[in-house]
């Protein structure tokens, strides 16, 4: 069976948003309350003041609240997307079975740096649909991880399946404390992966980009 070439063309981190430095400094500072507090609770008041700048600097550089919460989702994104890439271009793995316990086992590295779980279900579930450009950096995020996936696999159900083990085990990680959820969810991916794929495809991940 030839390889895979699994390339990543169209799948390069999301851009960071670019800003001035005030801007950036805004969006650091924004980016941890609302992690760390919650979308809501926080307001511009506070991140302006701790970020040493004017509300009216503020405003000018993401023009509302909605766009400071849109830049800090995308800022997230970014880190993620490259951090996996990342993780998934130094291991190289030999096959669709391995590059998923990549995928599982980076997920569980950044998960342990990050406690509060998915930046992205956890502000879903404070917007809701109607939660304005954030929500689409969210979808925009969701999907792009089921792209990689498809891309792994080269199963699209397959691939499905094994996004909802990965949303269950960031739920499950950080709403229940679960410390084995993440090792559960890499078994039954592995599962998952060996019925579909006798023996698994092998992977050759192209260097198509660049780590910034």
């Amino acid at each position: 069976m030839p390889p895979i070439t699994v390339t990543f063309d169209d799948l390069a981190p999301m851009p960071a948003p670019n800003s001035t430095p005030a801007g950036l400094r805004i969006l650091a500072t924004a980016s941890e309350l609302f992690y760390l507090q919650g979308i809501t609770a926080v307001g511009v008041d506070l991140v302006a003041d701790t970020a040493g700048v004017t509300k009216r600097t503020l405003y000018q550089r993401f023009g509302s609240k909605e766009g400071l919460v849109a830049a800090y989702l995308q800022r997230r994104a970014h880190l993620w997307q490259e951090y996996l890439l990342a993780e998934l271009r130094r291991v190289t793995p030999a096959d669709a079975m391995e590059a998923v316990g990549v995928l599982f086992d980076a997920t569980q590295e950044w998960a342990g740096r990050h406690h509060r779980g998915c930046a992205f279900v956890a502000a879903w579930v404070e917007l809701g649909p109607r939660g304005g450009p954030a929500v689409d950096v969210i979808r925009a995020e969701k999907a792009w991880t089921r792209r990689l996936l498809e891309r792994l696999v080269d199963d699209d159900l397959l691939a499905h399946q094994l996004q909802l083990l990965h949303e269950g085990a960031q739920v499950s990680a950080s709403a229940q404390g679960d410390t084995q959820a993440f090792a559960a969810a890499r078994e039954a991916a592995r599962v998952l992966v060996g019925s579909c794929t006798h023996p698994p495809h092998p992977v050759h991940i192209r260097d198509c980009y660049t780590i910034t």
